[in-house]
């Protein structure tokens, strides 16, 4: 597809204003699409004007739990792409409303428009899992294949970039508190991705690189263990910290309490998901449905992460060399 037939092309984007979301409405506005941003609070999402040309990106009102509300939003477009997804639950904002029956409305939405779609997930999706978490992914999974037997899944790991909610937390705490909690001893193995990555990716996804009902599992460039990531933090932030290996029955208990905070520390449901090692499977990397499949060289996190966690040195960016 060319850049000029690519002007006539709307792709419809849930959850576009987010963390992801911004990196690939950028990655979308530079192919010269036209894109509708799917959001509940349109009023917030100026900051993605500047991303495209004047006119290319029109923020709408929508809400993945409200089908007519998503229907609207999917008129016209022949492309969907959706990311809505929570990390934990509040209110009426529950796992398999959003992640389950909310993926499902919108996959409706483009089989009844004949639209294309793409569906963000995640690595760990299991409908047997004892997360609820990971048991809402898979059933958006499995919702959005049987209204859309051609859309293609993508999963990521966890995902790193600027605004992420990962190292940022754990290098905020760093500067907090005199110990890192390393959960189930810090043994789960993890491969975080770079968010700019994740948004080409699915991009590519849009403009049809990617196989028709097949699942991409989206990993960086390197495996680490949650120790050696929270080591990663502390030598990036130039801190010294303990690091104190906590049993998955403790870290439940105190979860328990803190999944109350306006922004939780962990949830009961993060520590069972934390049970699971969060890597791409044998079978992604021998079948070619990761990254690389798709053309991309993964980006590492000593690449990326460096340049947004200075601020939590000692000094920010006046660099001494010596750990606090």
């Amino acid at each position: 597809m060319t850049l000029q037939s690519n002007n006539d092309t709307l792709i419809t984007v849930f959850g576009g204003s987010g963390f992801l979301g911004r990196h690939l409405v950028r990655a979308l506005a530079r192919r010269h699409y036209r894109i509708r941003v799917a959001v509940r609070r349109p009023d917030l999402a100026g900051h993605l004007q500047p991303l495209g040309r004047v006119g290319q990106i029109h923020p709408v009102q929508a809400n993945v739990r409200h089908a007519e509300s998503v229907e609207a939003a999917v008129r016209g477009a022949d492309v969907v792409v959706n990311l809505v997804g929570i990390l934990f639950e509040r209110g009426r904002q529950r796992f398999d409303t959003v992640q389950g029956y909310g993926a499902e409305q919108v996959a409706l939405a483009a089989s009844a428009h004949g639209a294309r779609m793409v569906h963000v997930s995640a690595i760990g999706a299991d409908e047997h899992s004892t997360s609820g978490y990971a048991r809402a992914k898979a059933e958006g999974e499995k919702a959005v294949l049987a209204a859309r037997p051609e859309a293609v899944i993508v999963r990521p790991s966890i995902i790193f970039g600027p605004e992420d909610d990962f190292f940022n937390k754990f290098a905020a705490l760093a500067r907090m508190l005199p110990a890192l909690p390393l959960v189930g001893g810090g043994h789960t193995r993890f491969q975080p991705v770079f968010a700019g990555d994740v948004a080409e990716a699915i991009a590519r996804a849009v403009d049809g690189d990617a196989k028709h009902g097949m699942t991409y599992e989206l990993g960086g460039a390197e495996v680490r263990t949650f120790k050696e990531l929270m080591e990663f933090v502390l030598q990036t932030t130039e801190r010294r910290r303990f690091l104190i290996p906590i049993p998955f029955a403790l870290a439940k208990l105190q979860a328990t309490f803190l999944q109350f905070m306006p922004k939780p520390l962990i949830t009961p449901d993060q520590v069972e998901l934390l049970k699971t090692d969060n890597i791409v499977s044998a079978a992604a990397q021998a079948e070619g449905r990761t990254l690389n499949g798709l053309g991309i060289e993964p980006t590492t996190m000593a690449t990326i992460v460096p340049s947004y966690l200075w601020r939590f040195r000692k000094t920010g960016q006046f660099r001494t060399g010596r750990f606090a």
